[in-house]
């Protein structure tokens, strides 16, 4: 009687943890299948991807920072960089006020609206679009549905082409580089998985925090109804297998067929399952665990008598100077010179001198800036390397390459972007566990070798598997009733 019971408690239960989840597994199922068609399938065509910025040697410059910073009586500044495009060769200054203003490279004369129009022009660049009217330049300083988090890159520029597929191209003007781009259908697909997927309403309501932990409550409860209606199986399949049977040598209609095809078909969608659940959750608990607020990106201001050496007589020669900046740190300014190797150099800007492994040291500075409490004290300098592409743990969606990856000796790894100052992402020891299982239990970064096409054909069989299961439960409850 009580293993009876227990098997009765055992059905029950997961059939109320099932009707609990049902509509989130919908949710969840619908969006994921949809994600190959956003990202892949479906995803808008666009020209060119990377912008190649001319040499210095062939932008021609005839001031010097020093000359244009004098001719517009500017005291100070953030940084600056050269910019060519159609208008001509220009400084691009980011002042005080953290505005870029672009200043003629031949007679310094400022450009009126010089951010806007080069925006345009990167836009046309990368669509090579040069007939569509724009519909609107917005700069935009915060993440939204269309232009969400995952693309890492702010302040950009939304330029709106007036085109039948509606495209948009998210454009950082002080890289030259592209955040990412939407048509029509893509921004379809961004709002169906926002909401179906990430429940961005629920972060509207509450905050992401609640969000998090209302969404992990609920793959909890999905959890245990795996787990319940596995343990259902375990007890009672000897049950299920003589009804069966006796239905069959009865020659009696099969009644029941609805909780048969829901016991096999969950018993071989059940690992899977398992993989989508499991890697759910980790990936919440963690972003729980690292709900801290984040420093504000390093600032500088440098003065205009910091500038000593001009930046046109540095010991380098100008056909490989490809970006230049400036930056401050240990009580030092340097003019920061990326080549056409984008390998990265500093020069004193007081005298001109190459500083030797200054990347490493910036990158050290920049990372030890960026912790929100206190370090720990390691023996000797902490390891610095270049990353020059994307790996398991330093993915494509961090958008940002080259960059120095800072290894500490507990494991931690800081990864900075030193012609920005800014932290592109910090990977901690469940950091890199929780990226490695979703990739893999969650995306299926297993089958890349059989390539995207296939990878993506394989996660959707396995959601859709998830989804039948969840309806075929459903339809078996309704007819219990």
């Amino acid at each position: 009687m009580a293993s009876a019971a227990i098997k009765s408690n055992f059905y029950k239960w997961h059939r109320v943890l099932g009707l609990i989840a049902l509509i989130p597994v919908i949710f969840w199922t619908l969006s994921g299948l949809s994600h190959p068609f956003m990202s892949n399938w479906f995803r808008p065509f666009i020209a060119r991807e990377v912008f190649k910025p001319l040499a210095q040697n062939k932008m021609k410059p005839k001031l010097t920072i020093q000359q244009v910073l004098d001719g517009n009586h500017i005291a100070a500044i953030r940084n600056f960089n050269f910019i060519n495009f159609k208008k001509g060769t220009f400084y691009q200054v980011l002042g005080e006020d953290s505005v870029y203003n672009y200043y003629s490279a031949t007679d310094g004369v400022l450009l009126p609206h010089g951010d806007t129009y080069y925006a345009e022009y990167l836009a046309r660049y990368f669509t090579q679009d040069s007939t569509s009217s724009i519909k609107s330049i917005v700069l935009q300083r915060g993440f939204d549905g269309q232009y969400q988090p995952i693309n890492h890159l702010l302040p950009v520029w939304k330029v709106s082409f007036e085109r039948p597929d509606g495209m948009d191209i998210y454009i950082e003007t002080g890289q030259s580089r592209m955040g990412t781009f939407n048509n029509n259908t893509r921004k379809a697909f961004l709002w169906l998985f926002e909401q179906f997927h990430t429940w961005q309403f629920l972060a509207d309501i509450g905050g992401d925090t609640f969000r998090n932990v209302v969404l992990l409550t609920i793959m909890c409860v999905m959890l245990c109804a795996l787990i319940s209606g596995l343990t259902v199986y375990g007890l009672m399949w000897k049950k299920f297998k003589t009804i069966t049977q006796n239905s069959r040598a009865k020659g009696a209609e099969d009644k029941r067929f609805v909780h048969r095809f829901h016991r096999q078909i969950g018993l071989i969608v059940s690992f899977v399952m398992f993989t989508f659940v499991i890697s759910g959750i980790f990936h919440l608990v963690v972003k729980l665990h690292n709900s801290e607020p984040v420093k504000a990106d390093y600032d500088q201001v440098i003065k205009r008598g910091q500038l000593g050496v001009s930046n046109l007589t540095l010991p380098i020669a100008d056909s490989l100077i490809k970006k230049m900046g400036l930056v401050s740190f240990n009580g030092a300014v340097f003019y920061q010179v990326t080549d056409s190797q984008k390998q990265v150099s500093y020069f004193s800007a007081l005298t001109g001198k190459e500083q030797t492994n200054a990347d490493e040291d910036y990158a050290r500075f920049l990372s030890t800036y960026y912790h929100t409490g206190n370090i720990k004290t390691f023996s000797g300098r902490v390891k610095v390397d270049q990353i020059r592409q994307f790996d398991n743990e330093y993915g494509f969606i961090n958008k940002r390459l080259p960059v120095e990856r800072v290894s500490y000796p507990n494991g931690d790894n800081w990864y900075i972007e030193t012609t920005t100052s800014k932290l592109a992402t910090r990977v901690t020891g469940i950091d890199r566990a929780e990226g490695l299982s979703f990739i893999f239990l969650h995306k299926y970064f297993g089958m890349s070798w059989a390539g995207k096409d296939i990878r993506d054909i394989v996660s959707m069989l396995s959601a859709l598997g998830v989804l039948v299961v969840s309806l075929f439960g459903l339809a078996s409850f309704i007819k219990n009733k």
